[in-house]
């Protein structure tokens, strides 16, 4: 799609300047009625030649009509392109645009400054923000016949646009290992972002229209609407990412591999160790080791259990360790749910103790707090730090210095 780029003018004050902003607020009703008729033939076209490449017919040229779907595609993103340079920016450049047009145009610069530094997200930003905003057209004036139609194109192209910029992203993340790394963090919530725009955008308009067969994601999807209202605070945020996450599990294992997940799962674990840290208030901290204790289940069931290739064969030893002891655990979950509670807990400790061990953050708080859990639950004893003398008195060891207790 040829890229054409607005410039901004100051607004001339003289005669020739009043009498032009005149006369273009007069023309700008034809403009959008031409624009929009254009639109309405590109998407008309747009669709059928979707619908053509879509069918199951032998009858068609696979690769012809791919063509002529991705040509019409290309015209119909053009449409939409003038649109936005050619209407609306007239109608904020002159005052008379609505809200919903002051905030397209304001999107519309956003994603074009991607361009520079991030082309190939840019590419693809551009053709969704384009997408979202005639989808809101039809959504608001077509008719329901329209609607229906432009629901399966729109959420079929959707879908490899996400694709395009989650793979984009884990190309991003491929040189480095599947160790969490600080230095991209910007990745990681760009991810969940994207993640959580298609639960709420696409997705709900799956499960809605049972487009794909997505009712049985129906459930997931429920648990995130938990989180879509209301203000959320920081284990809220943890929480609710965490079902983003474990729901791209289902949907995203191609353009969202593993080593990518396991990354967006290392960023979890080291925002809910520092959020149990951190925080004073003893029931909150509670709440949030809760937090922890989840993300760890699911960070180890829903992903390393999945796990074929490792490049540590110490690490894949140990792992094969705890996951025939949570299996082993696992049975008392009906029978002994309080005993199951425990026993989890415990082997979730040990093991996220073993994992800190010799990492660059400073852990030593989390590290007190999880070795006071743990005693106790019975499962390590705490050596007292004083001891009997030949006379009979007892000393006690405070840092570098002694005192006798009598």
């Amino acid at each position: 799609m040829e890229e054409r780029s607005l410039r901004i003018t100051g607004t001339d004050k003289n005669f020739f300047g009043r009498i032009s902003t005149k006369l273009s607020a007069m023309l700008i009703p034809t403009k959008v009625g031409i624009n929009s008729m254009l639109i309405s033939m590109k998407r008309t076209s747009v669709m059928k030649a979707f619908e053509n490449y879509s069918k199951d017919n032998k009858d068609y040229d696979s690769e012809e009509q791919e063509k002529k779907f991705e040509n019409s595609y290309t015209l119909y993103l053009e449409a939409l392109d003038k649109y936005v340079m050619d209407s609306i920016y007239k109608k904020v450049r002159n005052g008379s645009a609505t809200e919903f047009e002051k905030n397209a145009l304001s999107k519309y610069y956003e994603v074009t400054s991607l361009k520079e530094n991030e082309y190939m997200e840019y590419k693809y930003r551009k053709q969704k923000y384009l997408l979202d905003l005639d989808y809101e057209s039809v959504k608001t004036n077509g008719k329901e016949k329209l609607k229906k139609r432009y629901n399966d194109f729109y959420v079929s192209k959707m879908d490899s646009i996400y694709k395009a910029i989650l793979k984009n992203y884990s190309i991003k993340l491929a040189n480095t290992s599947s160790i969490y790394d600080s230095n991209k963090e910007w990745i990681y919530n760009k991810i969940f972002y994207t993640l959580e725009d298609y639960i709420q955008n696409i997705l709900s308009i799956k499960i809605q229209n049972n487009i794909d067969n997505k009712q049985d994601m129906k459930e997931e999807y429920e648990r995130y609407e938990n989180y879509a209202i209301g203000k959320l605070d920081s284990r809220d945020n943890i929480e609710k990412n965490k079902v983003v996450l474990g729901i791209s599990r289902k949907l995203f294992t191609h353009s969202l591999p593993l080593v990518v997940a396991e990354q967006c799962y290392e960023k979890l674990l080291k925002d809910a160790r520092s959020l149990v840290q951190d925080t004073k208030i003893a029931t909150k901290r509670e709440k949030a080791f809760i937090t922890l204790i989840n993300l760890i289940e699911d960070y180890n069931v829903k992903l390393l259990s999945t796990k074929v290739y490792w490049d540590d064969p110490a690490k894949r030893d140990s792992f094969k360790a705890f996951w025939d002891k949570y299996k082993v655990i696992s049975k008392l979950r009906e029978t002994k749910p309080k005993e199951y509670k425990k026993q989890k807990e415990i082997l979730f400790l040990r093991r996220d103790l073993k994992s800190i061990e010799n990492t660059p953050i400073d852990y030593s708080q989390i590290t007190k707090y999880y070795k006071r859990k743990l005693v106790d639950y019975g499962a390590i004893r705490e050596i007292q730090n004083k001891c009997k003398t030949l006379n009979g008195k007892f000393l006690k060891i405070r840092s570098n210095e002694i005192e006798c207790l009598n």
